[in-house]
């Protein structure tokens, strides 16, 4: 398994940023996340964080060295993710809890699935052109699928997070076959907000991920002006050896019970164990047993 990839997060205008992204991988398998903390509710930073802490671990858990069921999987983790930041919030006796947007892709035996929960966005883009995006969840994007009209709404409303009181609503996609130099871009709404999907879908064709990526970072800020959000990008190339770049990852020689990841282990809050593993076994358990049952009742 060959991939490049790039990543980079600006914090823009804001005062801190609340963004943070990730991949890990094991010989088989890549995990990609990306989690834009919410402004308007408490430490949308350690949501984000949490998030991607829970995917990460869960990964390491679950990858020996490909995730059994890829649908599942991503499905658990964003539930063990959801529950992990309650966990937080009610041990920190906070009145309202953090939240974040979140979106996720694992590739593996050639095929990519993927999971959003918010308006953080996942593209793929082939040929030069954009073959798909996720669709945000909130008032604006469900109005527009409607024929509807948007200029009105707020595009910042959404109708769902992890984080929140009431059980969040995801999507999950694939499997989508990638091809050789398929490219694939997660991001928050800080790029999107002010980069059109047309102007996305050529510029990260146009040249390398390395220039392709900060360029696009780079018009958003332009155009965010000095109240810009923070904008943050994970993106990937899938490739074979004909198509080899500086920024590449090859997992050819990787043994088997390896495990790599860019997401740090470590939480904004010092007083706060690493994380507990026994708490996202619990609700690991708790999703899977669930999910037995739905197809249980289905079948």
């Amino acid at each position: 398994m060959k991939f490049s990839v790039y990543q980079i997060s600006r914090q823009g205008g804001r005062e801190r940023n609340e963004d943070r992204m990730g991949y890990a991988y094991t010989r088989e398998s890549g995990l990609f996340v990306l989690a834009d903390g919410m402004g308007g509710h408490p430490e949308g930073a350690m949501a984000a964080q949490l998030a991607l802490q829970t995917f990460s671990a869960y990964f390491q858990k679950t990858a020996n060295p490909t995730v059994r069921e890829v649908p599942d999987f991503l499905t658990s983790a964003l539930m063990a993710a959801h529950h992990q930041i309650i966990r937080y919030a009610a041990e920190k006796g906070m009145l309202d809890t953090p939240r974040t947007t979140l979106v996720a892709a694992l590739m593996e035996r050639g095929q990519m699935h993927w999971v959003h929960c918010g308006d953080s966005r996942l593209y793929v883009v082939r040929d030069g052109a954009l073959l798909t995006r996720t669709r945000d969840h909130s008032y604006m994007e469900q109005q527009a699928h409607m024929g509807r009209a948007t200029d009105h709404i707020n595009r910042n409303i959404l109708f769902t997070c992890l984080g929140s009181p009431a059980k969040p609503v995801f999507d999950l996609s694939g499997p989508l076959s990638l091809q050789q130099g398929d490219r694939v871009l997660l991001c928050s709404d800080g790029l999107w907000g002010t980069v059109s999907d047309e102007e996305i879908a050529t510029e990260l064709s146009r040249h390398a991920l390395e220039h392709s990526v900060p360029d696009l970072v780079e018009t958003a800020l332009k155009r965010g002006g000095p109240r810009c959000d923070n904008v943050t990008v994970l993106a990937m190339e899938w490739e074979t050896a004909e198509a080899y770049q500086n920024s590449s990852v090859s997992t050819d020689d990787v043994e088997d019970g390896f495990f790599a990841s860019t997401i740090q282990s470590g939480t904004p809050d010092s007083t706060m164990d690493d994380l507990d593993d026994a708490a996202i076994e619990r609700s690991i358990a708790e999703i899977n047993a669930a999910i037995r049952r739905t197809a249980e009742r289905n079948s």
